[in-house]
């Protein structure tokens, strides 16, 4: 059989603010039912996510996941990260909810998670895999990104890319986004410093 069609239903202690957060970034809502049980189902395109009210969910301490395998993840970025801006003013990139920037994993995949109001990671993920680094800093970033942008342990990815810029091989596009990588680490760690996440599966 072909054509199948899969969709996750994921959890959330409120569906209208879902509902909202995915609306902002350019979906639009299919289905929605307060009763028996609270649902919507939010479309963008292909993409359809679907999702249920749990009383007494947490968010910080949300397991919950899916895989998004688009062409290339810069479109979508940039659509999702102009709802933001629109909304908020600015990219959120830590605390719930928030969005990484596309970046090369070391799994040799680009790829850029948002973390939705009811902490689930939606992980939009390139189709292709890309060459291999050819310098320990750009090795290193690809390590960090897999640890804070995939497993959620910012720490770890911190210290990662603080001793590969201490010893800095890179060009100097690579230094730059090392340095800026730096920087939205040490607002990430800050934000958790409150809200612990932790570490997510995926990885």
């Amino acid at each position: 059989m072909a054509n199948e069609l899969t969709i996750p239903a994921l959890p959330c202690p409120d569906i209208d603010e879902i509902a909202s957060f995915y609306e902002m970034l350019g979906f639009e809502i299919t289905y929605r039912q307060t009763r028996p049980n609270p649902y919507v189902a939010v479309r963008r395109e292909d993409i359809n996510l679907h999702f249920f009210g749990m009383d007494g969910y947490d968010p910080a301490q949300s397991y919950s996941t899916c895989l998004i395998i688009v062409p290339d993840t810069s479109e979508l970025f940039e659509a999702f990260a102009a709802g933001m801006r629109a909304v908020h003013g600015k990219l959120l990139i830590s605390g719930i909810p928030r969005m990484t920037r596309p970046r090369l994993r070391n799994d040799r995949y680009t790829g850029f998670t948002v973390i939705d109001p009811g902490g689930n990671w939606i992980r939009i993920n390139r189709a292709t895999q890309e060459p291999e680094a050819t310098t320990k800093l750009a090795k290193a970033m690809e390590d960090a990104a897999r640890q804070a942008d995939a497993r959620g342990n910012e720490r770890q990815a911190l210290k990662i890319l603080e001793g590969a810029l201490k010893r800095a091989d890179g060009s100097e596009a690579e230094l730059q986004e090392a340095q800026q990588f730096r920087e939205e680490l040490i607002e990430r760690v800050n934000a958790s410093v409150s809200n612990e996440s932790g570490p997510r599966p995926g990885a």
